[in-house]
């Protein structure tokens, strides 16, 4: 899902790095306002474990990349705000230092993850989790928030004149195919919070500020 240079039309990347900086700087704010201390070393855990997952990924016709993302699992795990953040920094790392994903393109790549993904998977599963068992709630979550962020990334590259393929072919092939490692991710995220809440209930809170 990592979008690279030359794909988006540059007020395009433009929006999409001032979207960005709005929800990471608001996020910040509400972080370092409420966020119990004793969160912080979590917060590295999460990062570092989602860091580590996001770097296997594996092309896919008229898109991109598709790979694990974590953002429902961080926002969980971490509450939506903390959870941005960390994703945020998850995305900067890989896009300075390991080259995944463009420089250009790092705003829209870290709204679609760091944004879209963590504040739908969030929402989700709170509100499915009110009725249902934490599994089913993760595991919809995890799904949702991973098929969402790739249908925005679908968008963005659709509407990109530079772009090879418009909206009617990004937008199917970008939600299909991550539709499809959605349920992977939703598995994935509906495993590691289970355990979480049966080893340590006390981690899964309400979220920074939510």
């Amino acid at each position: 899902m990592h979008i690279p240079d030359g794909f988006l039309d540059l007020e395009i990347a433009a929006i999409f790095y001032v979207l960005l900086i709005v929800f990471v700087g608001y996020s910040a704010y509400k972080v370092r306002k409420e966020l119990d201390e004793s969160k912080i070393p979590l917060m590295g855990i999460v990062a570092a474990a989602i860091f580590a997952a996001q770097m296997l990924n594996w092309p896919i016709p008229g898109g991109t990349s598709a790979h694990f993302v974590g953002g429902a699992l961080a926002g969980i795990l971490l509450g939506p705000f903390a959870g941005c953040l960390a994703m945020t920094s998850v995305l900067v790392v890989q896009g300075l230092v390991f080259g995944d994903g463009g420089i250009t393109a790092l705003g829209a790549n870290a709204f679609n993850m760091a944004v879209v993904d963590v504040f739908v998977g969030y929402y989700t599963y709170r509100l499915i989790a009110s009725k249902f068992s934490v599994s089913i709630a993760a595991m919809v979550a995890g799904w949702l928030g991973i098929t969402l962020a790739a249908v925005f990334a679908g968008f963005e590259l659709g509407i990109s004149h530079g772009f090879l393929y418009g909206l009617s072919i990004t937008i199917p092939v970008m939600g299909i195919w991550h539709a499809l490692l959605g349920i992977v991710e939703g598995v994935v995220t509906s495993a590691s919070v289970s355990y979480v809440a049966s080893s340590r209930p006390d981690i899964l809170e309400e979220g920074v500020g939510a």
